[in-house]
């Protein structure tokens, strides 16, 4: 599904002890709503290195879907910690003779529900003066200033594409805190309208559904066509990454397990679905208490985020760990580089 086996355990290394958890079981049984990072932190300490240890069991069709039912265990494999993978049975005799397998559906690799809304309906502009070519939302029925579903609107400019159109509205302008660029223009959701016909360059739609109601100046834009990404494959990048969380979509500074982070670091700085970051927060600034010095402390561990939708300059993640409450302006950084840095 997403952790595929990229050389085993011997290619990379991993130790008993350097690579499991304490209490790592010999065997667990998946259970309905596990996600592979869960089983992956049940028996490793860094979850994304699930890889490392990951064997296929050739036995099995297709070895990348795991089911509740599934046993998943653990086994040496030439002085390396191995995972390997039972098939849960699944059936049910329901006469003499006759068996059948129920349908399952395979656990997901990260709780997805947490991302679905900036999976299909966020977008990041790169180029704010792409919006002087964008089609934008001019006036609706009886003079309304706001509008919902079943209401019609007249938006100025060419809108491309089939019936079914999206409406944004301008959200937040990301910037990189050090240099100033501007890294993207987010647009949020607001709802979809179909294109009914146009005149000169006025385009007449009627709003089909609406998160928020539609007002004057929103975005009009045709649906993306991309396919929904679910299959994710945690692991860090293949580069060093050094970044900063820049925002909190919905405007929270304080961030938690499983919230939704923008980076400031995307495609062209080598990241892709599924990289893992790991989140250092800044050291505590002391007084040296012979002379006086402020002193900076070394920064701390504090989270990982897996990158789940990269922009050219930009990425949004999820915070799949917080061993403290994280805060805008919070370091990433890959996590090779700093457990290379720690075991110095």
């Amino acid at each position: 599904m997403v952790m595929v086996p990229v050389g085993g355990a011997q290619a990379q290394g991993l130790t008993w002890e350097e690579g499991l958890q304490h209490d790592a079981p010999d065997r667990y049984t998946v259970v309905r709503g596990d996600t592979l990072w869960d089983i992956s932190g049940r028996f490793l300490r860094h979850p994304w290195q699930w890889p490392e240890v990951w064997q296929v069991n050739p036995q099995i069709r297709n070895p990348h879907l795991i089911y509740p039912g599934d046993v998943v265990y653990l086994y040496d494999c030439n002085g390396r910690p191995c995972l390997g993978l039972e098939r849960g049975q699944g059936e049910v005799r329901l006469s003499p003779g006759v068996r059948t397998t129920p349908h399952r559906e395979a656990i997901e690799p990260i709780p997805l529900e947490a991302v679905q809304h900036f999976l299909r309906e966020h977008r990041v502009i790169d180029d704010p003066e792409d919006l002087d070519e964008l089609a934008y939302v001019v006036g609706a029925d009886d003079h309304r200033l706001v509008s919902g579903a079943g209401d019609r609107l007249y938006a100025r400019g060419r809108v491309a594409g089939g019936g079914r159109v999206g409406l944004y509205r301008i959200g937040e302008r990301y910037l990189d805190s050090a240099s100033g660029e501007l890294l993207g223009l987010e647009l949020e959701h607001v709802g979809q309208a179909r294109r009914q016909r146009s005149e000169d360059d006025i385009v007449v739609l009627e709003v089909t559904s609406s998160r928020q109601e539609v007002r004057n100046d929103d975005i009009v834009l045709p649906l993306e066509s991309r396919e929904l990404t679910t299959q994710f494959y945690p692991r860090p990048p293949e580069g060093e990454v050094d970044g900063r969380i820049l925002a909190v979509p919905g405007g929270v500074r304080f961030i938690g397990h499983l919230q939704v982070v923008a980076l400031d670091r995307g495609r062209r700085d080598g990241l892709e679905p599924g990289h893992v970051l790991l989140v250092e927060q800044q050291g505590e600034l002391v007084s040296d208490p012979r002379t006086s010095e402020a002193l900076r402390l070394p920064g701390e561990e504090a989270g990982l985020v897996m990158v789940f939708r990269p922009y050219e300059k930009m990425s949004y993640g999820l915070v799949m760990k917080a061993s403290r409450t994280l805060a805008v302006g919070d370091r990433v950084r890959s996590p090779q580089r700093a457990l290379g840095t720690a075991q110095r």
